[in-house]
């Protein structure tokens, strides 16, 4: 499963760096609008501890991570969807991500100016939040000029009509479509548009590194938390630079005192994968051997054979069966003859619904 991250923000709130730091990339991070044309695109591995110790008891050769793809996307500015900046390309290329990181800038240094010449992260977040609503606006138009005379004369696909003259008047109220509720069958019909106000999005309020660590004297910070919160918002506190600094120190312990020293529990990727898969509605499942041990993603609520069509098409057309087992019982005893003693390896249908957490051995016939 590909899952496309987009980091979207205006320009010089930190994006390139940010991106930079969690892609061990080296793209310019310059000082001026725009820098950032053609979106940066990088693949990493998204590492999780259960995968070493499942490679220690099954002595693989090797580990094969679920991968992210990151896009650094050019910076927005006020009116992009009437061309300013620029305008439909910066659109069109959020319209290819699962997911929207935008950055949020709350540091303020003279010497990296603002495309408003001022800091507000209220304002930052609204100017892009319009442009998006906007763009989906123009694409419901389209839509309504298209098909609606055709519709109402055939009295055909009324149910449709419905459904967008309502999203019409949902974005006209600036409500992001992401904060109605849907039908199944809605949700499918709108996967046509790929609407930009449907995307999850978290904001990534960028900090400056002598405020992260008591950020609550930082005025900007304050009005942004007030914001967040009154408006129910996914939210985390960075420093791009602080970011930047730990992914260049490749010590281990290293960069656990680093992040002490900052009063850091864990790196802020962490802490934003985790966010991302939780709102994405994604587990992992694992396929182990000597071979390798091999991390799946996978939607939560996807039954056995949906998830064998993960691994190959093949797999999903001639399931038979799954033998499938935890990896917290796997741990337990760390034996798979142990599990089968005891019963906890469990011979499964089409019809399981696979769990975060799951490892499974899938039975086919081709």
């Amino acid at each position: 499963m590909a899952i496309k991250i987009g980091i979207v923000g205006l320009p010089n709130v930190g994006k390139s760096t940010f991106f930079n730091a969690i892609t061990d990339s080296n793209i310019e991070a310059a000082n001026y609008p725009f820098a950032t044309i053609n979106p940066n695109i990088k693949v990493i591995d998204v590492e999780d501890n259960r995968a070493y110790k499942l490679k220690d008891i099954y002595d693989s050769k090797k580990i094969v991570f679920t991968q992210v793809s990151f896009y650094d996307i050019a910076g927005l500015v006020k009116n992009a969807s009437k061309g300013e900046g620029l305008g439909n390309k910066f659109l069109a290329n959020i319209r290819e991500v699962d997911l929207i990181l935008q950055i949020v800038r709350l540091f303020n240094e003279k010497d990296i100016i603002h495309v408003n010449n001022k800091i507000d992260p209220i304002e930052d977040i609204n100017t892009i939040n319009l442009e998006l609503i906007i763009s989906d606006l123009e694409q419901i138009e389209k839509w309504l000029t298209k098909n609606k005379k055709k519709i109402e004369a055939e009295k055909k696909r009324l149910d449709e009509l419905t459904l967008i003259l309502r999203i019409k008047k949902s974005l006209e109220d600036e409500i992001n479509l992401r904060d109605l509720k849907f039908k199944e069958e809605e949700k499918d019909f709108l996967k046509q548009f790929n609407f930009l106000t449907l995307k999850p999005i978290i904001y990534l309020a960028n900090i400056s590194e002598d405020n992260l660590i008591n950020p609550n004297k930082d005025l900007n910070y304050q009005k942004y938390l007030a914001y967040i919160n009154k408006n129910n918002l996914d939210s985390i506190l960075i420093s791009a630079r602080i970011e930047n600094e730990i992914n260049k120190i490749s010590s281990y312990q290293e960069k656990e005192q680093f992040l002490n020293e900052y009063n850091l529990k864990e790196r802020g990727i962490n802490l934003i994968l985790n966010k991302i898969f939780k709102l994405l509605k994604l587990g992992t499942f694992f396929t182990c051997g000597k071979e390798e041990i091999h991390l799946w993603k996978f939607k939560l609520g996807i039954n056995a054979k949906k998830a064998a069509g993960i691994i190959h098409s093949d797999f999903e057309k001639g399931f038979i069966k799954a033998e499938v087992f935890s990896y917290t019982d796997l741990i337990k005893y760390q034996k798979e003859d142990i599990l089968k003693e005891k019963g906890l390896i469990r011979i499964e249908g089409k019809d399981y619904q696979i769990k975060d957490g799951d490892i499974v051995h899938f039975r086919f016939n081709l």
